[in-house]
């Protein structure tokens, strides 16, 4: 006989399925469709990140629907991941940053989260389920499970062991090490989760089911596939809006920034930003391929396909080098492109959609009761398929981040002391233990951002985006205080939100 409060869990856990199952079982459900979800590594839209994506954007923008205002709450791989399994802001799912210390995989995160998160609702409800590519940062780490540790919900697992890597890599095939070396045709990773996921279509897969392909880009260190090394030979960041503009009233991580930037900087950021788009191109090979392979199974009308990255990126605005985890546009929008059954082709939706929906969409597939689930989203299902306009949707949101610095100082950078990190090139610093911040960004009825620091002068920055869309100008200096103070206000519930008061 097991332990009497191991039961009473047993009994908690078995009501609350019960109730998400249950609620969707009433009359009228429809019948699940199948789910692929494409994410990809620090894709931006701000400066240029979607443009190596032209099949992508032909098979899935404008055979269905785009929404050119969709962001992450957090602007980091491992906690914007978090966010986008278990629906949660990182105040709820509490994983900070990229380390095991920080929760990213950690075995807390996997005893609290992986049970409620997406894909074991999907499993439960009869989905075959399929992954293959990089999971979270610290995923295989010895001290949480290693490469033998499958999470909750998984059929079929090709999870990458640690950070966004091309060649010499190990894989966890259900469990089993699977390691990788440098030639192209069985290792490259992007091609390898193509294969896979037309294997799986092919040989595996069963309707309904949900398949999931995280490919590295365009993740560092940018390894083009040998047909595309010499695409973009003479293509340069874009030097518009904020590009090597000193940003002499932010934060001081970001006035530390040497501007202009040295050249040494600048052909850094250059020679990435060619590397990015080199590295798309194996990926937009991967939505022509499973939308090709969909279609002759016969199961793209069948099939809702999703297209989005875990957070944008920077090459150069206020000077900063190369990098994302800033409060600012270019680091928190990403792309997300749908289609599938009842989406009409060439739409475009303005409203403000975030990493945290995703969760929540994916149940409204499955005909699964969101509303009695832990997560913070809602579903945009509605958007895509009702005609009628829904009578509410979000108009503001929160963005949160915790900063992360080095406990000494970085050698390669000696005039530097201790609590930076991310310092290169030249010793530009792109995060600090107190870079830590949480932002309202409101759409409606007008477009700003306001944000607040944890550090010891409590910085506050605010920008009015209809007027200063590349965030130019902080005017919280000079607004009228009562808006600050209704912001601040706005900013704490925000702050204290879970499940549904995070949808209000």
């Amino acid at each position: 006989m097991g332990h009497p409060a191991s039961w009473a869990a047993l009994l908690v856990l078995s009501a609350a399925w019960h109730l998400v199952l249950g609620g969707a079982a009433g009359g009228g459900r429809r019948s699940p469709h199948n789910i692929v979800l494409i994410l990809t590594d620090d894709q931006d839209t701000e400066i240029g990140g979607m443009t190596p994506m032209k099949k992508t954007q032909v098979l899935i923008g404008q055979a269905g629907v785009s929404f050119p205002n969709a962001f992450t709450v957090t602007p980091l791989c491992c906690p914007s991941r978090s966010s986008l399994l278990s629906g949660r802001y990182p105040h709820n799912h509490l994983v900070r940053n990229n380390s095991l210390e920080g929760n990213c995989s950690s075995p807390a995160w996997q005893k609290s989260q992986e049970p409620l998160a997406f894909p074991s609702y999907l499993q439960r409800q009869g989905y075959q389920t399929f992954y293959a590519g990089k999971y979270l940062n610290q995923y295989g780490h010895p001290a949480a499970g290693g490469i033998q540790h499958v999470p909750l919900g998984w059929t079929y697992w090709n999870g990458l062991v640690g950070n966004s890597r091309y060649y010499n890599y190990t894989l966890s095939a259900n469990g089993q090490e699977e390691q990788h070396g440098q030639r192209y045709q069985d290792d490259y990773l992007t091609d390898l989760i193509t294969n896979r996921s037309l294997e799986f279509l092919q040989k595996w897969s069963h309707p309904p089911f949900l398949m999931v392909l995280a490919p590295p880009a365009a993740h560092s260190p940018w390894t083009a596939a040998p047909d595309y090394a010499k695409a973009y030979s003479t293509t340069k960041a874009p030097r518009n809006g904020s590009f090597n503009v000193h940003g002499k009233d932010k934060h001081w991580l970001v006035r530390q920034a040497r501007s202009p930037m040295a050249n040494t900087s600048i052909e850094f950021l250059d020679k990435a930003y060619r590397e990015r788009w080199q590295t798309l191109l194996s990926v937009d090979d991967l939505v022509e391929r499973v939308v090709g392979q969909l279609k002759a199974l016969d199961l793209l009308a069948s099939t809702y396909v999703f297209y989005t990255s875990d957070n944008g990126y920077h090459a150069g605005q206020f000077s900063l080098p190369i990098d994302k985890r800033q409060l600012y546009e270019f680091d928190i929008r990403v792309p997300l492109l749908v289609r599938g059954p009842g989406i009409k082709a060439n739409q475009t939706r303005l409203e403000p959609i975030l990493n945290i929906d995703l969760g929540p969409t994916f149940l409204d597939i499955a005909g699964l009761n969101v509303s009695q689930t832990a997560m913070d989203g809602q579903s945009f299902l509605p958007l895509m398929v009702t005609p009628v306009q829904p009578s509410a949707w979000r108009a503001d949101f929160l963005v949160e981040y915790t900063g992360e610095g080095l406990p000494t100082r970085d050698p390669a950078c000696p005039a530097l002391g201790p609590g930076v990190s991310q310092c290169f090139p030249d010793c530009v610093c792109e995060d600090a233990f107190n870079n830590t911040y949480a932002c309202v960004r409101a759409l409606h009825p007008h477009s700003l951002q306001y944000c607040e620091f944890a550090d010891l002068q409590a910085f506050v920055e605010l920008y009015n985006l209809t007027a200063d869309p590349h965030q130019l100008h902080n005017v919280a200096q000079s607004v009228d205080p009562t808006l600050l103070e209704a912001l601040n206000q706005r900013l704490i519930k925000l702050q204290a939100c879970e499940g549904p008061s995070c949808r209000t």
